[in-house]
C-alpha cells in the first residue's frame, strides 16, 4: 500500500525551499531604494569616470572552453556516485558507466577537433 504521508517530510522541505528565495525577492523588491540618476546608470570602474563605452566583446573562445570544461566537470561528478558504489551495483551499471565514458571520450575528440579547445 502506497502511504503518501511518508513523504511528509520532502514535501515541506520543498515548499519551504521554494518559498524562502520567493520571500527574499519580494522583501528585497520592497525594502530597496529605488534611485536612478547618473550615478547609477553609469558604469563604474573603481572610482575613476569611465571613459568610452562599456560595452566590450569578448571572443566565442572564452565562452566555448568554459562551456566544454563545465560539461567535462559536471560528468566527472556524474562518475563519483558509480565509482563509490561499484561493488553493490553489478555488472549492468559497470557497462553503462562504460558506455558514458565513451560517449565522453568521443565528445572530447570531436571538441578537439572543431577546435573548442585551442586559443588560436
Amino acid at each position: 500500500m502506497f502511504l503518501l504521508y511518508e513523504y511528509d517530510i520532502f514535501w515541506s522541505f520543498l515548499i519551504i525551499s521554494s518559498v524562502i528565495p520567493i520571500f527574499a525577492f519580494i522583501i528585497s523588491g520592497v525594502l530597496a531604494p529605488i534611485s536612478k540618476g547618473p550615478e547609477k546608470l553609469s558604469s563604474y570602474e573603481s572610482g575613476i569616470e569611465p571613459m568610452g563605452d562599456a560595452w566590450l566583446q569578448f571572443r566565442i573562445c572564452y565562452y566555448m572552453f568554459a562551456l566544454v570544461f563545465v560539461v567535462f566537470d559536471v560528468e566527472t561528478v556524474f562518475l563519483y556516485p558509480w565509482a563509490m558504489s561499484f561493488d553493490v551495483l553489478g555488472v549492468s551499471v559497470f557497462i553503462e558507466a562504460f558506455i558514458f565514458v565513451l560517449i565522453l571520450i568521443v565528445g572530447s575528440i570531436y571538441a578537439w577537433r572543431k577546435g573548442a579547445l585551442e586559443w588560436s
